[in-house]
């Protein structure tokens, strides 16, 4: 059994002003994602389109600005409507409170969608094949969000069998042994979808099928790994004994399914050039 180390979820404080480690996570995932990105303009079909214009380093730019909107509006509205609705409809005001925490990656996600459907359009370029040029650089910033989640001792894990070697005691969640749950997000949705993406996206693939892909891996390993994962106090278990996080996953699981499979079924050998 492990002891909680104590991290202290400041970095730097210079006066007044405290640098928490959750938010160098977040430019972290950032700066990943930009890094990642520009290795992608080398890859096929990326590398040689040229309408309407060529993929450049300003894409990449753009691109993670519109994302990062995204991400912090889609999840912060994510988590007033799928997780505290009530709560919110009578304290309205709190919505914008984002320094109070409570951010969900699946409204998240559906930020960056729209964000990338507003992109492309304004572009002129197909949306999927926006997506699909981003999707396989996103697991990684989900890898340092994870880590920003175990440095604040947060989103500990399910009540772990004590001859679990690293069975963790978090602060607040009482003496019993834990999953560290963030830990196995970290390595599943993070690092492992990363590997698997990044290496099925190297091949010429066809419209839509890297999206497809990562919409379905993403959705399968969350869902594993929320049976370690303490559900949220104030919603518990739903039906069938799932958690709230798992019922989010199974449209993820079905619509990558079915984005994978049309795009298979799709006549075009490869992202259109």
């Amino acid at each position: 059994m492990l002891m909680y180390p104590q991290i202290d979820p400041v970095a730097v404080r210079l006066g007044p002003l405290a640098v928490h480690w959750y938010g160098i996570t977040y430019l972290v995932a950032f700066g990943l994602f930009y890094w990642l990105a520009t290795l992608r303009l080398r890859h096929q079909p990326y590398a040689s389109i040229t309408r309407p214009t060529p993929w450049t380093r300003r894409d990449v730019e753009d691109l993670l600005f519109y994302g990062v909107l995204g991400v912090i509006v889609g999840g912060r509205l994510g988590y007033v409507l799928f997780y505290k609705p009530a709560y919110y409809a009578t304290h309205p005001l709190e919505i914008f409170a984002v320094w109070q925490g409570g951010m969900s990656f699946h409204g998240g996600m559906l930020g960056v969608i729209l964000a990338m459907m507003w992109w492309a359009r304004s572009r002129g370029r197909p949306w999927l094949q926006v997506t699909d040029f981003i999707a396989p650089c996103v697991p990684v910033g989900l890898a340092s969000g994870r880590i920003g989640n175990f440095i604040n001792g947060e989103l500990w894990g399910r009540v772990a069998d004590p001859s679990l070697p690293w069975g963790m005691v978090f602060p607040g969640a009482g003496p019993l042994p834990r999953h560290p749950s963030q830990i196995y997000q970290f390595l599943g949705e993070g690092l492992l979808l990363f590997v698997l993406l990044w290496l099925y996206a190297r091949q010429p693939r066809k419209t839509g099928q890297v999206s497809g892909a990562f919409l379905f891996g993403y959705g399968v390993l969350r869902f594993v790994a929320e049976y370690f994962r303490e559900p949220d106090a104030f919603l518990g278990l739903q039906a069938l004994g799932l958690s709230r996080g798992q019922w989010l996953c199974v449209p993820m699981i079905l619509a990558g399914a079915a984005l994978w499979a049309w795009a298979s079924r799709r006549r075009d050998a490869v992202l259109e050039k």
